[in-house]
């Protein structure tokens, strides 16, 4: 089995691009988290919706990793698997809610918890889609002009921010897969991006 996990911040085509890669990669098998239809998921969706503290990283990281968890307990994991986010959005959206110095901490308490407490698997490969805050909270924005609104991870710019320099910190302290989505200032249109992508997977997905 061979997991890779395509990860990027809110408005980066996380979605676009998980889409796409289902015309490409027939024989693969897709997932994607959070889980919203399970009983983990109403708990986040709560969350999300500011219904729980925010700003406790460790509590909200359960909330994602049972998800995972009651996934992988119901799910053969077989083949190749694309998922749409993973453990790695944790490492993300929750470690920024900490103290840098507290990075290598989280991340060890983490990585325990998922992959050896619940004994989720190891992704092969994570590919970070890189977008600039700016640009992905324009598309945001355009995601969500006729109908619906931020949650309060999308809708806070500077925990967005803090976000990114996670990111960067755990994408290089981890060896992930960056793709730069921005060319001269302006977004690659889907296809390249998605090009660059499927030229990645199938080079580990082989190996």
């Amino acid at each position: 089995m061979k997991l890779i996990v395509i990860e990027g911040l809110d408005g980066s085509g996380k979605s676009t691009q998980w889409e796409m890669l289902q015309q490409s990669l027939p024989d693969a098998a897709f997932i994607t988290f959070p889980d919203y239809d399970s009983h983990s998921g109403k708990i986040i969706k709560q969350y999300l919706n500011g219904e729980f503290d925010r700003d406790n990283a460790y509590s909200a990281s359960c909330f994602y990793a049972m998800d995972r968890y009651i996934y992988c307990q119901s799910s053969k994991l077989d083949g190749l698997t694309i998922s749409a986010r993973y453990t790695s959005s944790n490492a993300i959206y929750q470690m920024s809610k900490l103290a840098e110095n507290e990075w290598e901490t989280y991340l060890d308490w983490l990585y325990d918890l998922e992959f050896n407490k619940l004994m989720i698997p190891k992704p092969d490969l994570t590919v970070f889609l890189d977008v600039p805050i700016e640009i992905s909270q324009k598309l945001l924005d355009k995601r969500y002009s006729d109908s619906g609104s931020k949650d309060i991870h999308e809708g806070d710019l500077a925990f967005l921010r803090g976000c990114k320099k996670a990111a960067d910190f755990v994408s290089a302290r981890d060896g992930w897969k960056r793709i730069d989505c921005v060319c001269d200032g302006h977004l690659r249109s889907p296809e390249d991006i998605h090009n660059e992508l499927v030229n990645i997977i199938r080079k580990v997905s082989h190996d």
